[in-house]
């Protein structure tokens, strides 16, 4: 009896199994090789973690190989501007209220320690508690009216106490500045008062100096008047004096005989009397 033959065929895959098997293998080699690669924009540095925990080393901008399971934090090294408004009070118990404002920034090499030990919401948790203490202490040293006159010397102040206390946490200050400053409606009202006050007594002041100025003067004027009048009578007197002095001086016996002669009208004066009591008119020599 013959063995039948069974001509076997081989069993083909269809086209739609081999598809659907390439595909997810493909997409999972793309996944892996874009979560391998990461870019770190200019002014930023990549901080590293594996599994939550902080690599020793850090990237900076550019592009950059990793393991896939890895995350790359970015820390912004770059200058950045916040705005605090914050309500202090001055050495005599005056509300203010003020808005400041800072500049600042971290550098590369303490990027990393500020993320392993404070986070990246380092803003909130570290340079907003600094600002708002640093203020009020430094607010609290001046009483309000000093701090109306003497803003640029607060904001020094604060700057510095509050660039060392940042320090202590690798941020760096780079500027700040005190943008506004109000008091209370009360205050404010008052040391309006105080000051036209003080205008009110400047202005008498200067009116009673200008009186006073204007009344010396009129004085020197009448001083000057006085002494000039004085001096003039005396330099009169003194021409008089010195003018009867050289007509003394002048008159000689020889020129009054002479003025008497020529002033004579020949006749004799009438005299009375007892004894000898006679009138002698010298007539000179030649009339004896």
């Amino acid at each position: 009896m013959e063995t039948p033959i069974y001509n076997a065929k081989p069993v083909k895959k269809s086209k739609k199994g081999k598809i659907f098997i390439i595909i997810p293998i493909v997409l999972l080699l793309v996944v892996i090789a874009l979560s391998s690669i990461t870019a770190i924009p200019t002014g930023h540095t990549g901080v590293v973690t594996t599994f939550g925990s902080v690599e020793d080393y850090t990237y900076d901008s550019g592009v950059h190989l990793k393991f896939p399971w890895q995350k790359v934090v970015m820390m912004d090294n770059r200058i950045q501007k916040e705005t605090v408004d914050l309500s202090c009070f001055s050495s005599d118990i005056q509300e203010v209220s003020m808005t400041y404002t800072l500049n600042y920034q971290i550098n590369k090499a303490n990027a990393q320690n500020i993320y392993k030990n404070i986070g990246i919401d380092y803003y909130d948790t570290v340079i907003v508690p600094c600002i708002t203490e640093v203020t009020k202490v430094v607010t609290a040293r001046y009483s309000a009216e000093e701090l109306v006159g003497e803003r640029t010397d607060l904001a020094k102040a604060i700057e510095e106490l509050l660039s060392g206390k940042l320090s202590e946490f690798n941020v760096e200050l780079v500027s700040t500045s005190i943008e506004n400053m109000a008091f209370t409606e009360a205050f404010t009202n008052a040391v309006e008062e105080k000051q036209v006050a003080q205008q009110n007594k400047l202005r008498a002041q200067t009116e009673a100096e200008r009186a006073k100025i204007e009344a010396d003067a009129n004085a020197e004027v009448k001083r000057i008047e006085a002494k000039g009048a004085a001096d003039a009578k005396l330099m009169e007197a003194e021409a008089e004096a010195e003018a009867n002095r050289k007509i003394a001086e002048s008159l000689t016996d020889d020129v009054l005989r002479n003025k008497f002669i020529n002033e004579w009208d020949g006749k004799l004066p009438m005299v009375t009397g007892g004894g000898n009591n006679l009138l002698n008119i010298p007539l000179g020599n030649n009339q004896g």
